[in-house]
């Protein structure tokens, strides 16, 4: 496996492989020091298992470059590296399509376990936006669904209207989205082919009022859905 690693902090980019080295030596890790720089790599390894992005190094424009990225390569993970922990910026990455957001200041093991869940195919959501507290996913207005104008509530408890629209099948699949786990590892738990797992899915977002499994999981949080 692949892995494009940038950052312009040099001593953090050698502990990163050292790291990597140690706990997953199936592991190839390429070093950039600008945007630029890992755009130049992703061109010339366009089987990058996972592209890695520090938020401030030069080059970098937040969300912006993000979605640039998404919109070149379609379906490569994305992970955004900072020693920044807003959560509101951590909840816009997300929503903006990025695989996880990794702060600096995780514990070592904490961070291959991310990554080797981004790798599967996973989306890592750090512990600060999956904080039960009113946020800013808790405070936006649901998207209309079924005609009904629904907003959420504290964050605490699932609105009936939703437990409601989710079927016992929706919910396991919803249970294991949020776990992280790919498209492949539910259709082997639940016995369901690829084509209704992706059904199931298509109805969630709808149901959730969100765009993508990653909106979906720390919106089911928000809202207690996962039990």
């Amino acid at each position: 496996m692949k892995i494009i690693l940038a950052d312009d902090h040099a001593l953090f980019c050698h502990g990163f492989s050292l790291l990597l080295q140690q706990h997953a030596p199936d592991v190839q890790c390429f070093i950039a020091c600008s945007f630029d720089e890992a755009m130049a790599l992703l061109e010339s390894h366009p089987d990058t298992d996972l592209l890695m992005l520090d938020l401030n190094m030069p080059g970098m424009r937040g969300i912006t470059s993000v979605q640039a990225v998404l919109r070149a390569h379609p379906g490569l993970p994305l992970s955004i590296l900072s020693g920044e922990e807003s959560r509101g910026q951590m909840e816009a990455l997300l929503r903006a399509g990025a695989s996880g957001y990794i702060p600096k200041a995780l514990p070592s093991p904490v961070m291959i376990s991310a990554i080797r869940l981004m790798l599967a195919g996973g989306v890592y959501v750090p512990p600060q936006v999956l904080e039960r507290e009113s946020g800013a996913l808790a405070e936006q207005p649901d998207r209309r669904a079924g005609g009904v104008d629904r907003r959420a509530d504290s964050g605490v408890r699932p609105e009936p209207y939703v437990a409601v629209q989710l079927s016992p099948r929706q919910q396991d699949i919803l249970r294991l989205l949020a776990e992280g786990k790919p498209n492949k590892l539910i259709c082997r738990e639940l016995d369901l082919s690829e084509g209704t797992v992706k059904t199931h899915l298509n109805a969630i977002f709808r149901v959730l009022g969100v765009e993508n499994r990653t909106e979906a999981a720390v919106k089911a949080r928000l809202a207690g859905l996962l039990g």
